[in-house]
């Protein structure tokens, strides 16, 4: 039996676009990679486009690794990726204050803005999970 699909694999190529960034990498939960993918512009490209074939892969390894729920990790990973700064994906989890905060301090600074795209899986997964 599978897992329920918290991640889309149609997010993941979307954010593949902009994969040379790492952000496909960030939203299947793979920071480190994701990282390296953009410190390098994906491995110089190489890595970027090995990893269209390697998405459905880490689709399934998502699935297993986190809860199903009501916050939708690929609605959380858009507002991150293309308006992290303003803070919506903290107001769409639930976060008020620290949406608020995000909100005027543009992600203080950008700085809880790239913590975000380390531990948003995470955040969603704990919300998800009752937490």
């Amino acid at each position: 039996m599978n897992p329920p699909q918290t991640h889309s694999k149609v997010i993941g190529y979307f954010l593949w676009i902009f994969g040379f960034l790492g952000a496909h990498r960030f939203y299947f939960g793979r920071p480190i990679t994701g990282t390296i993918w953009f410190f390098t512009l994906g491995l110089v490209g190489i890595g970027w486009i090995i990893d269209l074939f390697l998405i459905p892969g880490m689709e399934r390894s998502a699935a297993r690794r986190y809860a199903k729920g009501p916050i939708d990790y690929s609605v959380a990973w858009l507002f991150q990726t293309f308006i992290g700064p303003l803070g919506i994906h903290r107001f769409y989890m639930g976060k008020i204050w620290t949406g608020l905060l995000w909100l005027c301090t543009g992600g203080l600074v950008g700085i809880g803005w790239l913590y975000d795209f380390w531990t948003l899986n995470g955040q969603i997964d704990q919300r998800n999970a009752g937490g």
